[in-house]
C-alpha cells in the first residue's frame, strides 16, 4: 500500500528544489531582432554615448542662450539668421553673437550655440531676422552628449530578459547580436492508458491528451525548449525506461499524471529511480496540485505533476517555470496582476494555497472578479478565465466583495 505523502509549502518546495539546481552556461549569439525574450548570457555595456551629439527637441532656432535675456513680447530680442542646421548630418555654420541658426526636431545643435528657441516664441521680421519673445536657458530644448547613456554604462546585466524596448536601446548604440542563456530543453511525457493523442481517434473511456500542450506552451514562455516525449502506458517498466530515454538529452523532464498514492500512480518511484538524489518533496499544501512530485536526478530537476489539467498547468506555474529560470540564470519575472472585486465567496481551508480561476466583469465602474468553478481535470475552466485569485495559507476563504488581486495569465 502506498504511503501518504507529506506536503510542504510552495516555498519550501522550491527551496528544496533550488540547493541542487544551477545555471547551465550553455549561451549563443543571436541577431537583435530573434532576441525578444531571451535572457542574457553577458552584461552589457554601451560602446558609445548616446547620443553622440546634442540633439534639438523641438523645431526652432539654436541660438546663444544669453543673446536671449530679458527678451519679452514688449521688448524682443533680435537676432540674424546665419543659415539652416540639415538633417542627418554635421552643421557646418558656427552660431556667433546676436545670430540664430533654423534647426528641426532631432538636428544637431550648430557650433557656438547651446540652446533652442521654440518656433512659437518667435517672428521672422524678414528673409534675414527674427525676434525672440521669451528667454531660454543654457541648455533648454536640448538633449546633450550621453544624456541617455554614456559610453562603459551598464546597459543590462546577465539574466536580464529582453523586452521590446530593451532592443530598441540596444540598437541605439549600435549593438545588433546579443549573447543569451540557451534554453532549457525540458522533456514532457504524458502517462496513462486513458490518454490519446489529440489527432487520434478516441475511444470510450479514453481521453485526448491536454497536457503535453499546456505544458509545453508554458515552457516556452518562462524560455525553456518543450521536447514532447509522447505517451507512456500505466506500466511501471515502459515509463522508467521511457522517462530515462527522455532525460538523456535533456535538461529537465516533466512527467504528468500518476502522482499520487493510488495503486496506479507509479511516477514517484519510477522518478525516484533517474538518479539520486531523488524525490525531494511528494504533495504540496495547493489546491489543485496538491500530488505534486518536485525531485533531481543529479542537477537536472525532475517533475511529477498531476494528470487532471488544471492541477498541472498551475502546478507548471508554480514549480516548472521558477527552475527553467533558474538553469538560465534568469532575474524572476515582476508578477503582473489586476485588482478586482471578488463576485462569490471562495471557500478554502486554512493550511493549504488555493488557486481559483476567475473571469473579468465591467461592472459600472467596478472590474468584478467571478470565480470559474469547476473540477480540476476541466481544462475549460482555465480556457474560460482571465487569471488565478490565490487565497493565502492562513485564510479559511475569501468573502464576496472583498478586493483581491488577480494574477494575469
Amino acid at each position: 500500500m502506498p504511503e501518504l505523502f507529506q506536503v510542504v509549502t510552495i516555498a519550501e518546495a522550491n527551496a528544496r528544489l533550488a540547493q541542487h539546481l544551477a545555471p547551465l552556461g550553455r549561451s549563443e549569439t543571436l541577431a537583435l531582432h530573434e532576441a525578444l525574450d531571451r535572457v542574457l548570457a553577458e552584461d552589457l555595456h554601451a560602446p558609445v554615448d548616446l547620443p553622440a551629439f546634442p540633439r534639438s527637441t523641438v523645431d526652432g532656432f539654436a541660438v546663444r542662450a544669453a543673446d536671449t535675456y530679458g527678451a519679452s513680447e514688449g521688448l524682443p530680442a533680435y537676432l540674424t539668421l546665419c543659415g539652416e542646421a540639415p538633417m542627418g548630418r554635421a552643421p557646418t555654420i558656427t552660431v556667433g553673437g546676436g545670430q540664430a541658426a533654423l534647426i528641426h526636431t532631432g538636428g544637431m545643435l550648430p557650433a557656438g550655440s547651446d540652446s533652442v528657441v521654440m518656433v512659437e516664441y518667435t517672428q521672422r521680421l524678414d528673409a534675414t531676422t527674427i525676434e525672440v519673445v521669451r528667454p531660454v536657458a543654457v541648455g533648454e530644448n536640448v538633449i546633450p552628449v550621453g544624456e541617455d547613456v554614456r559610453q562603459g554604462d551598464l546597459l543590462f546585466s546577465r539574466g536580464h530578459r529582453l523586452r521590446p524596448q530593451d532592443l530598441g536601446g540596444l540598437a541605439g548604440v549600435g549593438i545588433t547580436r546579443v549573447p543569451v542563456a540557451a534554453r532549457p530543453r525540458v522533456a514532457i511525457l504524458a502517462s496513462g492508458d486513458e490518454v490519446a493523442p489529440p489527432d487520434a481517434p478516441v475511444a470510450p473511456g479514453q481521453v485526448r491528451d491536454v497536457n503535453t500542450y499546456t505544458i509545453a506552451a508554458l515552457v516556452r514562455r518562462a524560455g525553456g525548449e518543450p521536447l514532447p516525449r509522447g505517451i507512456a502506458p500505466d506500466d511501471a517498466a515502459t515509463l522508467g525506461a521511457m522517462a530515462r530515454a527522455a532525460l538523456e538529452d535533456a535538461d529537465a523532464l516533466v512527467i504528468a499524471a500518476g502522482s499520487s498514492v493510488s495503486a496506479r500512480d507509479m511516477t514517484v518511484g519510477v522518478i525516484g529511480a533517474l538518479g539520486a538524489p531523488g524525490v525531494l518533496v511528494h504533495g504540496v499544501a495547493i489546491q489543485p496540485g496538491k500530488p505534486t512530485i518536485l525531485a533531481a536526478a543529479g542537477q537536472r530537476p525532475v517533475f511529477g505533476l498531476p494528470g487532471n489539467p488544471v492541477s498541472a498547468m498551475i502546478a507548471s506555474g508554480l514549480f516548472v517555470a521558477p527552475a527553467i529560470r533558474q538553469l538560465l540564470g534568469a532575474a524572476a519575472p515582476p508578477v503582473i496582476t489586476r485588482r478586482a472585486r471578488l463576485a462569490r465567496n471562495v471557500p478554502s481551508r486554512t493550511g493549504r494555497e488555493d488557486f481559483v480561476p476567475v473571469r473579468f466583469e465591467q461592472r459600472g465602474a467596478e472590474v468584478w472578479a467571478d470565480p470559474v468553478f469547476g473540477k480540476s481535470n476541466l481544462i475549460y475552466t482555465l480556457a474560460r478565465a482571465d487569471g488565478l485569485v490565490h487565497v493565502p495559507l492562513d485564510l479559511s476563504g475569501l468573502y464576496a466583495g472583498d478586493e483581491v488581486e488577480v494574477h494575469l495569465f
